[in-house]
C-alpha cells in the first residue's frame, strides 16, 4: 500500500544560515526499516528539486528509529537573506511529510491517521 510519510513518522527541524536540518522519527519500530530503505539522501534531495541546491547528508540513529537530513543550500542564502518567507526549516520539514512510501499491508495497524 502507498501512504504518505505523515502516517508513518513525524518531523523536527532547524535552520542555521543556508542549512536546514530535518529529523524524521518513525512512530513505530516496525515502520523504521522500510522508511530507512526508501528515504535515502538522494530521494530526499530529489523530493526538494529546485529548493535544496547543495548536498544532502543522511545520518541514521537506528536504536531511536530516526534519520537526520542535513541539507546545504536549502534556505535561499539563509533565513535573514531570503526574500521567501516560507523557506525556513519548519516549512521544509512539513513538506517531506507528503513523501510517499510503499508499505506492506501488515503494517497498517502501526500507522497513524489513516
Amino acid at each position: 500500500m502507498r501512504v504518505m510519510l505523515q502516517h508513518a513518522a513525524h518531523c523536527r527541524s532547524g535552520d542555521k544560515g543556508n542549512t536546514s536540518n530535518i529529523m524524521i522519527i518513525a512512530y513505530d519500530e516496525a515502520l523504521y526499516p522500510p522508511l530507512k530503505e526508501q528515504l535515502s539522501a538522494q530521494r530526499f534531495k530529489d523530493f526538494y528539486a529546485g529548493v535544496v541546491t547543495g548536498p544532502v547528508e543522511r545520518y541514521t540513529i537506528d536504536h531511536l528509529w530516526m534519520m537526520n537530513f542535513v541539507c546545504q543550500g536549502a534556505l535561499g542564502g539563509g533565513v535573514s537573506r531570503s526574500l521567501c518567507l516560507d523557506n525556513y526549516g519548519k516549512s521544509l520539514s512539513s513538506r517531506i511529510l507528503a513523501f510517499e512510501l510503499e508499505l506492506p499491508e501488515a503494517l497498517r495497524p502501526r500507522l497513524r491517521g489513516l
